[in-house]
């Protein structure tokens, strides 16, 4: 497997992406013909990797179904979504019109188009649900129109035509590595030493139970000799949990957050699970 040489930008926003820490993860990928992330997020590892096939998931149904939107139907996508990107939809009336419609919309594609929307629109990328399930970020107050991301929808697009898009738990998408896989995950993080993380990415949450699931899921596919990597913050509890892995820490700069004190340079590590 080699790293894209130039790789294209993810097109929404998303807590916890990897661009800026692509040098840290991509390099310690091994070899493979397919790559499955389980929490595929915004995208960038498999933006940045040359893989033969994609098996891309994540328990954020709407996020998934934004990616199958792009892929399978990329034309008629951006005629919807691009009209949400003008002057008459920056104000915080319209956002809440559209996040209204978005968490009652039936058909797929103009929900797709209205969650890139929000995406963009709404505050420091966040991607937050109630109890109920129903969407409620608040408006950002963007001072100007964002960008329509058209040149990086049409590369996401055209890169997927390798990949496969599910909504589903982690354990179904690693249960089904075979040892010509290689797997990356990248979960909503553990809290750090003192410090709370962000997990509501969807509807579900993410607990320490399910964390200690992942990292005992990621250990019994070694023993099928699939390789496994995880990222998660650097603490105490990420190190009990992945102990027998190669650990790799370093540095990551954090700015999109809900609160402006969480941003900055925060601890990480990558776990690498190796049949070797």
């Amino acid at each position: 497997m080699l790293p894209e040489a130039s790789p294209a930008r993810p097109f929404i926003k998303w807590i916890g992406g990897k661009s800026r820490i692509l040098q840290q993860i991509v390099p310690r990928l091994p070899p493979g013909r397919r790559l499955i992330e389980p929490f595929v997020g915004g995208g960038s590892i498999f933006l940045a990797t040359r893989y033969e096939e994609y098996l891309l998931g994540d328990a954020n149904a709407h996020l998934v179904e934004l990616y199958q939107a792009v892929s399978q139907n990329r034309d008629e996508f951006v005629r919807v979504a691009e009209m949400y990107f003008n002057e008459q939809y920056r104000t915080a009336e319209q956002y809440l019109s559209v996040r209204s419609a978005f968490n009652s919309e039936q058909e797929a594609l103009t929900r797709a188009a209205q969650f890139l929307y929000l995406n963009r629109h709404g505050f420091n990328g966040l991607c937050r649900y109630n109890k109920a399930g129903g969407f409620n970020t608040p408006y950002g107050h963007p001072k100007r129109v964002p960008r329509f991301p058209l040149d990086e929808i049409v590369a996401f697009s055209e890169k997927a035509q390798r990949a496969t898009f599910v909504s589903a738990d982690f354990s179904e998408l690693m249960d089904a590595a075979t040892p010509d896989d290689v797997v990356y995950c990248d979960p909503p993080y553990l809290d750090r030493d003192g410090a709370r993380s962000f997990t509501g990415y969807g509807p579900g949450g993410f607990d320490i139970q399910r964390q200690e699931e992942l990292a005992s899921t990621a250990k019994r596919l070694v023993g099928r000799g699939v390789t496994v990597l995880v990222s998660n913050h650097d603490c105490e509890k990420a190190r009990q949990l992945y102990a027998g892995a190669k650990i790799f820490s370093f540095t990551a700069r954090r700015s999109v957050s809900a609160a402006v004190d969480k941003r900055g340079e925060v601890g990480e590590l990558l776990a690498v699970f190796s049949p070797e």
